[in-house]
């Protein structure tokens, strides 16, 4: 076994290291867990100790996480999680090129920006076309860039109203029979979104724009006979909608407005039978038109805690451990 080895990193100031470790260290703990290395704090540097090639890939990606900081960019977990999935993939080189544009700042006033190529090309997407579906499995952050978009084209006037939707498939669309009023009835099937809204525009800010009808959040079966102008429209979990309620939703598009239909192939609950997704059609059908952009994101777009990662790889390796008992 390849012996492990002690690097040293200095940094220039205790604020830049402060910065670099996070808070209560949760940075480093995050690093710790992506390269399988230690890293412990002496006076202004960060010892790196582990297997050289883990302890050489945690250094680069420190390394890049401080040239954001001297940029004056702020950086979260998720910053880092990035920046360990593109060191693992070769791809660590362009990590900073993500962060030279801001689709909108969070409550917080953080900026949100993209985090991987797949995020690149579906803003892109969005920017370019008047459709744009997003395939992909949950966790690469499809609802919440949508959304995100979504708000920065109201905030600059590019459309007047944001109009949220989802299939209600457990419920079958028929909604009559749940008690309460038509949101409360909805509510269930679209939290995700809700939780998009409060953590860009605060919980209070999303409410009132809900209340005043600027924002409307409404079941899949509601968009039948209207033409939605001036409007940005968001289809979530569209890989729950048929063939007909797809055909139905995008030919609701109206004039100065966008749609984003997003969705996840592989968690089709649709009942069973020969009922397609309308999600799957449309892919097939709508790839050649203009206008209309697809976007495909693989689970390496996912941006997860590193320790996910291990916990997925550990679950697939006892997975093999007893498959081969089994084939014995």
């Amino acid at each position: 076994m390849e012996n492990k080895i002690d690097f040293e990193l200095p940094f220039s100031n205790p604020e830049l290291l402060q910065t670099i470790t996070g808070s209560r260290d949760k940075f480093i703990l995050i690093l710790e867990e992506g390269f399988d290395v230690e890293i412990s704090q002496k006076s202004n540097s960060l010892l790196v100790h582990g297997q050289k090639q883990n302890v050489d890939s945690a250094v680069s990606v420190i390394k890049s996480l401080v040239g954001l900081v001297n940029k004056n960019i702020f950086i979260g977990p998720s910053d880092v999680a990035s920046a360990i999935s593109m060191q693992k993939k070769g791809t660590l080189e362009y990590f900073s090129d993500f962060y030279s544009e801001i689709i909108i700042n969070d409550v917080r006033n953080r900026p949100i920006r993209v985090k991987n190529l797949g995020q690149r090309n579906y803003i892109q997407s969005i920017k370019q076309n008047e459709i744009t579906i997003g395939i992909g499995p949950a966790g690469t952050g499809k609802t919440f860039l949508a959304v995100a978009m979504a708000v920065s084209a109201f905030k600059k006037g590019e459309v007047d109203k944001i109009i949220i939707t989802r299939p209600a498939v457990e419920a079958g669309e028929s909604l009559g029979f749940l008690p309460g009023d038509l949101k409360e009835k909805v509510d269930p099937y679209l939290r995700p979104i809700y939780d998009a809204m409060g953590a860009i525009l605060g919980s209070e800010q999303s409410g009132r724009l809900i209340e005043r009808g600027t924002v409307e959040v409404a079941p899949l079966a509601y968009m039948r006979g209207r033409t939605l102008d001036n409007a940005f429209i968001i289809l979530d979990e569209a890989q729950n909608t048929t063939p007909s309620q797809m055909k139905m939703f995008l030919t609701r598009l109206g004039f100065n407005s966008k749609m984003v239909v997003n969705g996840d192939v592989s968690q089709i609950d649709l009942p069973r039978g020969n009922r397609q997704s309308g999600l799957i059609q449309a892919r097939r059908i709508l790839a050649n038109l203009k206008s209309i952009g697809i976007v495909e994101f693989s689970h390496n777009d996912v941006v997860r805690h590193p320790l996910v990662g291990l916990i997925v790889q550990a679950y697939e390796k006892d997975e093999e451990r007893s498959s081969k008992k089994f084939d014995a």
